[in-house]
């Protein structure tokens, strides 16, 4: 298959710190050091959380500025993907930071359980979050947690509300919500091509999942996303040093498969996405 592959690094997200593993990048000179080790070992999407000192969650749209400014600097032409998670605000802080025009951002268009909660996204907060990217020419890429929520999105083209090509990454391995199962990763990936056949997909695996879905990504066509935020360890035995082993693990999987790791300006073509100047 000679598709290039376009690797995503999730460097932090909102719950692994440092007492899981060392590595996990908190502070945003941090998170543009780590994110250059990994653009340069082949990854060229950077989704982004942002930390308070403490290591907590946060949203705030000045640490997501001065970390898009970092990563401009040190990682040309990288895709650069803030989090719209539900883990670091509340309603339409969520968002706050999109009125940074990044290139892409995150996009959960559905509720479903989390370990010890439940991930809300309403209606009304997926329809505004949905408007704002709209507006500012930011692409979405949909998180998938249930088959209902490949439907929904692709209901949200069909009425204008998103634009197309859909990008969607299928979450599987929180516990609560959609299981490591192929036979429903394969049926994902038949609906994509039904209901949405220009569109792109990945997957994300959680925990020690996250290399079995980067092999069915790599070997099916997808794209696929690694990282600390997903898993911070390269096996039962031993952490995973940085996020770039993480993405090497990955670059090893399309070595494996005969897929080409995509450049970040293939990658921006690939997601139709305007070209950076690098």
């Amino acid at each position: 298959m000679t598709k290039p592959c376009v690797i995503c690094v999730a460097i932090t997200g909102s719950l692994p710190v440092k007492a899981n593993n060392p590595a996990v990048p908190i502070t945003v000179s941090e998170q543009i050091e780590s994110t250059q080790e990994a653009f340069e070992a082949g990854a060229t999407i950077v989704h982004a959380h942002v930390r308070n000192d403490d290591e907590t969650p946060s949203s705030d749209p000045e640490k997501f500025a001065r970390l898009r400014e970092g990563i401009e600097k040190h990682c040309p032409g990288m895709i650069i993907q803030f989090s719209t998670g539900g883990r670091s605000g509340a309603g339409r802080s969520r968002g706050a930071m999109l009125a940074l025009a990044p290139d892409m951002a995150s996009l959960a268009v559905g509720s479903n359980n989390f370990p010890a909660r439940v991930y809300e996204n309403p209606p009304d907060l997926v329809d505004w979050l949905a408007a704002e990217m709209r507006t500012r020419g930011v692409k979405p890429e949909i998180e998938a947690f249930d088959l209902s929520h490949i439907h929904q999105a692709v209901a949200m083209r069909r009425d204008g509300r998103l634009r197309g090509p859909l990008y969607v990454q299928f979450v599987m391995g929180v516990r609560n919500a959609m299981p490591v199962d192929r036979d429903v990763f394969d049926y994902y990936v038949r609906t994509m091509e039904r209901l949405a056949p220009d569109s792109e997909w990945c997957a994300a695996g959680i925990g020690a999942h996250q290399f079995t879905l980067n092999e069915w990504c790599v070997a099916g066509g997808g794209h696929a996303r690694t990282g600390l935020e997903d898993n911070v360890r390269l096996d039962r035995d031993r952490l995973a040093p940085s996020n770039a082993a993480l993405v090497r693990r990955v670059v090893g999987l399309c070595e494996k498969h005969g897929r080409p790791v995509a450049t970040w300006r293939e990658a921006r073509e690939i997601l139709g996405l305007v070209p950076a100047v690098a």
